[in-house]
């Protein structure tokens, strides 16, 4: 898997004020890197393009270093308590990604460097929430791992959950470059979730990933580091050999994940394929040539947060996908536990 690195970087003054953005600052200094020191209501406007293809493009190598300004934390459910951010969207350019819609006008990158406030305010979360274990994600505005090659973010957090009894972190990746996380003192209280897919939909939707195999491997080894491990199937697709496909996928996974059931219980989160219409009109803007079956009339509406509606498979559909994809989780990891199925 090559590692993302960015054609543009664009510098909140903010974020000078931060060991961590010093570093970044000297790193893309030395490589070359286009910089330009600027405040983040000017980076949409500074990124160019003649199309929305052309700009997303752009955007997409383009990172914004900056702090995290706002240290209110979102819920979470079903994955959490919270979430937090340490970076926001990420390099891939999966075409059904949600950010799509969430993101949707700003694409580009975005780390924050003022790690010392984001772990403060995780605190005061724990605090308040007054409860044994809080849990909170990491990863839902954008992949942290993908970054970590650069920030070294995910890792300091990682060790900074390690030390507290009453936390635990949440991860989700599609990204394979552990190495630097295996040996970080993390107790096991931070869950590695590696979002998988059959071969049909890595190939086909999710660019700028780690592949099949690579996503197998990075599994093996955050399992072997004694991280709890888990899965997130997502989005699950109907498709011509749909069902030998997902087969393949978790024979894979229990020949190469060696999982020790008397510690922590392997998990698996699944979630089938849906869009917005929001979504839709940019993804169709973006990848015009894009395979997604996105047939309105062959979906059914569920509504969502903020009164928000998604297409989703009809019930028929989506009962068959869950009952085929958690009886093959089943027969090859009888001891885990299926969190869900959205």
């Amino acid at each position: 898997m090559k590692l993302f690195m960015p054609e543009t970087v664009f510098f909140e003054p903010s974020a000078l004020k931060y060991p961590l953005g010093n570093e970044l600052f000297e790193f893309f200094e030395k490589q070359g890197t286009e910089i330009i020191k600027t405040s983040i209501q000017n980076v949409s406007r500074s990124i160019p393009g003649n199309n929305e293809q052309q700009k997303y493009a752009r955007a997409k190598k383009t990172l914004v270093i900056t702090t995290k300004k706002s240290m209110s934390l979102d819920v979470c459910k079903p994955s959490a308590d919270f979430e937090f951010s340490l970076a926001t969207n990420c390099p891939a350019n999966c075409e059904y990604c949600y950010l799509q819609t969430t993101q949707g006008y700003k694409p580009y990158l975005r780390t924050y460097v003022n790690l010392e406030d984001i772990f403060d305010t995780i605190l005061k979360h724990i605090e308040k929430n007054n409860q044994p274990i809080t849990t909170f994600e990491v990863a839902s505005a954008g992949d942290p791992l993908a970054l970590e090659h650069l920030t070294g973010s995910l890792g300091k957090t990682i060790e900074f959950f390690g030390s507290l009894e009453n936390a635990r972190l949440r991860v989700v990746t599609k990204f394979s470059n552990v190495d630097s996380l295996l040996p970080i003192r993390h107790n096991g209280h931070t869950r590695f979730r590696v979002s998988i897919n059959s071969r049909h939909v890595i190939k086909n939707f999710e660019h700028n990933t780690a592949d099949f195999d690579e996503r197998i491997e990075a599994a093996s080894k955050i399992s072997k580091a004694g991280y709890p491990i888990g899965f997130i199937v997502a989005p699950i697709m109907v498709y011509d050999g749909w069902r030998e496909e997902y087969k393949e996928l978790f024979e894979k996974l229990r020949q190469q994940v060696d999982v020790n059931p008397a510690k922590e219980t392997v998990t698996f989160e699944l979630i089938q394929h849906r869009f917005t219409p929001i979504a839709k009109n940019f993804i169709l803007q973006r990848f015009p040539g894009t395979k997604l079956d996105m047939d309105e009339s062959k979906r059914t509406l569920k509504w969502g947060k903020f009164g928000r509606f998604k297409y989703v498979y009809p019930k028929e559909t989506a009962k068959e996908l869950k009952e085929t994809i958690s009886a093959m989780i089943m027969e090859n990891f009888p001891d885990s536990r299926i969190e869900y199925f959205t």
